[in-house]
């Protein structure tokens, strides 16, 4: 099992989610987080005073999967989150060693 990890611009969560679903990812969660990287933050204007964003919004998708799909939820992932600018985003996979969905005992691959 894999723990993939994707950090993305908010606005593009629905056409993330949308993708996920259409090759069969059930769960996902979501997290709204800040953060900066090679795009820095930028300078904004406020009642006449400029001040420095260093943390720009972001949404973190963590999706837990078996090994088989792995290729398949990255290249959806990466195709529905990019834009070609900078700041896109970042996905991460992690080994998952174990699972279990609490309403039922389930593991592994069955608690997914």
């Amino acid at each position: 099992m894999k723990l993939v990890s994707a950090v993305i611009k908010p606005f593009k969560l629905d056409d993330v989610r949308e993708s996920l679903s259409e090759i069969g990812v059930q769960g996902v969660t979501v997290t709204e987080v800040k953060g900066f990287g090679r795009q820095k933050g930028h300078t904004e204007l406020y009642r006449g005073a400029e001040y420095v964003v260093d943390f720009l919004p972001k949404v973190k998708i963590d999706v837990a999967i078996d090994d088989g799909i792995l290729d398949q939820v990255l290249e959806a992932i990466t195709k529905a989150a990019q834009t070609g600018k900078i700041g896109d985003g970042k996905i991460f996979v992690f080994n998952l060693e174990q699972a279990i969905r609490i309403r039922t005992g389930e593991t592994g691959t069955e608690a997914l």
